[in-house]
């Protein structure tokens, strides 16, 4: 038997094409990837590349034409739907470019309602609101509506309803893709600081200084893995790269 930890995500061989107007476009070719508990991932890479697809297949938000996906060693092809939005809920969490707030719901209610949905018991789930909004510099603003906060700040406010369950895996897609530059710089000092605690991260980002933040690096181009190290310089461990181009930035 192994010794070697079970990865907290693992892919083999995603693909995925999105069929629309004109050529089929094909967003994802091939791709394997292995994240282990506590990793910070980038995933990097010119814009069209396939990025947010990768995501979108690693979260359930889209299912992939071929291939398979692991959870912490649990094989989810057979999930449904609404086991998906379940392990979204306590499992993965996931924060967007554009925010994705309920624009109708105050900023405490929008944080808590991923706990309220998980189960977890009001007075639980407000404690866990009141601390991260405290700690993500939000205290005071728990009546507001997102559309009275700054970009910068609704991000934040996307960031605490996220982690709120205190999921295993934080699923980021150009989380400061929307945001000025003190903005960015805001998300990747949080990153970090989540990281340091222990909390997996998979960020897909186009700006070289987010992906700073991270201790591995993948480059994706047209759809496939062109590149997989830790920034030190060595080829990742957990690569379980397939479809690789040769190709460096």
């Amino acid at each position: 038997m192994s010794d070697t930890p079970t990865p907290l995500l693992r892919a083999e061989g995603l693909v995925k094409t999105h069929y629309g107007e004109g050529a089929p476009a094909h967003a994802v070719r091939g791709v394997g990837l292995s994240v282990a508990r506590g990793e910070f991932v980038a995933v990097t890479g010119p814009s069209g590349a396939g990025k947010s697809t990768l995501l979108h297949l690693l979260g359930g938000l889209q299912r992939p034409d071929a291939g398979r996906i692991w959870l912490d060693g649990e094989c989810a092809d057979s999930y449904s739907e609404a086991r998906w939005a379940m392990e979204r809920r306590k499992r993965i969490g996931i924060v967007f470019q554009f925010f994705n707030l309920v624009s109708n719901l105050s900023v405490a209610d929008n944080v808590e309602l991923p706990a309220l949905l998980a189960g977890v018991p009001p007075k639980r789930a407000r404690t866990e609101r009141e601390e991260l909004l405290t700690e993500l510099g939000l205290a005071g603003k728990e009546r507001s509506m997102p559309g009275e906060l700054s970009g910068g700040e609704q991000q934040r406010v996307a960031l605490a309803r996220a982690l709120v369950n205190h999921p295993p895996l934080l699923l980021a897609d150009e989380p400061a893709g929307s945001l000025d530059s003190k903005g960015t710089r805001e998300v990747m000092r949080l990153l970090s600081r989540f990281h340091q605690r222990g909390q997996t991260i998979v960020l897909v980002t186009h700006d070289a200084r987010l992906a700073s933040a991270a201790d591995r690096v993948i480059s994706f181009f047209d759809g496939r893995i062109a590149d997989d190290a830790t920034l030190d310089g060595t080829p990742s461990r957990g690569a379980g790269i397939s479809g690789v181009l040769e190709l460096r930035d």
